[in-house]
């Protein structure tokens, strides 16, 4: 009797085991694999939602309740739009069934494959993507930190620093000269700054018009020189002055108590002064392991995979992308390329070797509009442009032309921000 009990009691359990390691095996086939986004602006929510459409269990972690864009920021400094319109939340993100996780990440650990939030929660990941943005190098320009930041903003986030610069232009005697550094290459929307230097123009233009605007570039070249110049000549002829690397213009140093910039050639000092710093890929980034020396990620350009830890992922502005500049519409574009080649990843099967597109549109003033636009493929590791394809706007186009772009500019911020936060 207890001998039959115990033979029945092992066979019994046996079955069991057996059946609980089949119900585990099937659960795990079926349990989707895990993948975390971390940064919910172009890149990261556009990632998140494609993962999430794909089938792929996905959390997107973002500290921000409202994300405030870059594109169209400078039209906010020149009055011609409301912060407001800039802001979007990630409700609809979270409504397409991707996870929120309303917290800053604070580390990363590839050998665990676990993101350290700051909560002191954890996320394990399969894949993890990193699009983070960029972060303000605050140690490249001497005398400019966060406290000089205060005085002379670089609103190059969007949100309070853009609505301090603003204040600040409107604050602005008639007759004051506004004063902005640019940046050397690379940074955060190469044409950024000069579309930034024409809308302030356009406000000077409207409401200042004893005023000027000096830009101190430390490049001798930058994005639509010819399409720019041409335009301020003219739309404010007198007003813009750019003085080049090679003239003079490069800021070495900054005094914020003065609102002076000071370059190898002399001071200059400005009554509203913007400096757009060095910048580079944002924190979690560094931590992760994933940035080089430059400051940047370099990534394998047919996934994004980072060349420095398996497994994770950099998209949008802080990865190295070759020719693709760093513009919400290439993050846009990254977003999806990256969540194609991970669901093929986690399938077992090689990715799709992608092409790229990039426009980029400028204002130079509310209905005068100008772009570039250009197609990157792979070759030699990394992304190149694609010879023959893309271009800027023609030099010489008439009136109606220009205000055409201004449309597909605003046409193109409208649905974008629709695709991804609507």
């Amino acid at each position: 009797m207890s001998q039959a009990l115990t033979r029945r009691t092992i066979l019994k359990t046996a079955a069991i085991g057996a059946a609980a390691a089949t119900f585990s095996r099937r659960t795990a086939a079926q349990t989707p694999p895990k993948v975390v986004v971390v940064g919910g602006g172009f890149g990261g929510a556009t990632c998140a939602r494609e993962l999430k459409r794909r089938g792929l269990a996905v959390t997107l972690v973002e500290a921000s309740a409202i994300y405030t864009a870059c594109p169209f920021s400078n039209a906010v400094l020149a009055g011609l739009r409301p912060i407001e319109a800039q802001q979007f939340k990630l409700d609809a993100v979270e409504k397409g069934g991707v996870d929120i996780a309303q917290k800053m990440a604070t580390g990363v650990d590839p050998q665990t494959r676990r993101v350290a939030l700051e909560d002191g929660s954890s996320l394990d990941y399969d894949r993890l993507v990193l699009s983070p943005g960029v972060d303000i190098r605050f140690d490249a320009l001497p005398g400019y930190d966060e406290a000089a930041a205060a005085i002379m903003p670089h609103a190059w986030k969007a949100g309070e620093q853009t609505l301090l610069l603003r204040r600040q232009l409107e604050a602005m005697d008639d007759g004051g000269t506004f004063v902005m550094a640019a940046p050397g290459n690379p940074f955060r929307c190469p044409p950024g700054p000069y579309e930034r230097a024409s809308l302030i123009a356009h406000y000077l233009k409207t409401h200042k018009p004893r005023s000027k605007l000096l830009i101190l570039d430390a490049k001798d070249s930058f994005s639509k020189q010819r399409l720019f110049q041409a335009a301020w000549q003219d739309f404010y002829p007198d007003m813009i002055e750019w003085v080049s690397l090679s003239t003079g213009g490069k800021v070495i140093e900054v005094d914020a108590k003065t609102k002076t910039l000071v370059t190898d050639f002399g001071r200059h000092t400005g009554d509203v002064v913007n400096v757009i710093p060095p910048q580079r890929a944002g924190r979690i980034a560094q931590v992760a392991g994933v940035a080089d020396r430059s400051g940047w990620c370099p990534i394998d350009p047919v996934t994004f995979e980072s060349r420095l830890q398996p497994n994770i992922h950099v998209i949008g502005d802080a990865s190295i992308a070759g020719g693709m500049p760093k513009s919400a519409f290439s993050a846009n574009a990254q977003g999806k390329v990256c969540a194609a080649a991970i669901a093929s990843l986690l399938r077992g099967e090689g990715p799709t070797e992608p092409k790229l597109i990039n426009t980029c549109y400028s204002l130079v003033a509310p209905d005068y509009g100008i772009s570039v636009a250009g197609v990157y493929s792979p070759r030699n590791g990394v992304l190149t442009d694609v010879e023959g394809a893309g271009g800027t706007s023609p030099v010489n186009a008439p009136p109606s032309f220009r205000a055409q772009e201004a449309v597909y500019a605003e046409a193109w911020f409208q649905t974008t921000t629709s695709e991804v936060y609507g």
